[in-house]
Order: structure tokens, then C-alpha cells, then sequence
């Protein structure tokens, strides 16, 4: 299945104006808004949440399957899709994320 395909079976993020991802130390480290470019991304990272209480070893490797076509591509230009290379670290060092969502 594609992104697309994906993205199309996963809830809505419509209530949604951003989700952020905190460190062991409770700081954002990273915000993901709601905004055209990003709602891919965000519709994900929120389903992974939901499903696995934030963004562990086990959502990244979901999250890796379910970005499809551009995880590949992000193996192979590192840099071009931040929110898939931060899944990809996770798995190599284990280190997750708390989530938080910011409601629109």
C-alpha cells in the first residue's frame, strides 16, 4: 500500500493544530503543526500516539511501514524527510518520545 492508502485509514486530525514530541526531560524537541506539507506527517505520528502511548521503538517501526514509498526514499537522501529520519533514529537508538497534541 501507498502513503496515501495509508494515511486514508488512519482517524482524523482535523481537532488537531500541531502535535509535539518532548524529550526524558519534558522539552519539545520537535513540532509537527497542522498545516499543508506537514498534515501527513501529523495524521501519523497522532495515530502512533494514540496506538502506543507516544512515539516508542515499536510506533517508529510502524510509522516506518506506514510512511511506505518515502521511507525508502528518506534511507536514501537523509535530510529530506525529517519526520521519517526521526522514526528511523528511534529505532537505531531506542530513544522514544512523549507526545503532546495541541488541540486547534
Amino acid at each position: 500500500m501507498t502513503f496515501a492508502d495509508n494515511l486514508r485509514q488512519l482517524p482524523s486530525i482535523a481537532h488537531l493544530a500541531a502535535l509535539q514530541l518532548l524529550n526524558d526531560a519534558g522539552q519539545v524537541v520537535a513540532t509537527i503543526p497542522n498545516q499543508p506539507g506537514k498534515t501527513g506527517s501529523l495524521t501519523v505520528y497522532a495515530a502512533l500516539a494514540a496506538k502506543h502511548g507516544g512515539i516508542t521503538v515499536a510506533a517508529a517501526q510502524e510509522g516506518l511501514e506506514l510512511f511506505a514509498e518515502h521511507t525508502s526514499d528518506a534511507r536514501q537522501h537523509p535530510g529530506s524527510h525529517p519526520n521519517i529520519d526521526r522514526l528511523l533514529q528511534v529505532v537505531e537508538t531506542g530513544q522514544g518520545y512523549r507526545v503532546a497534541l495541541v488541540q486547534a
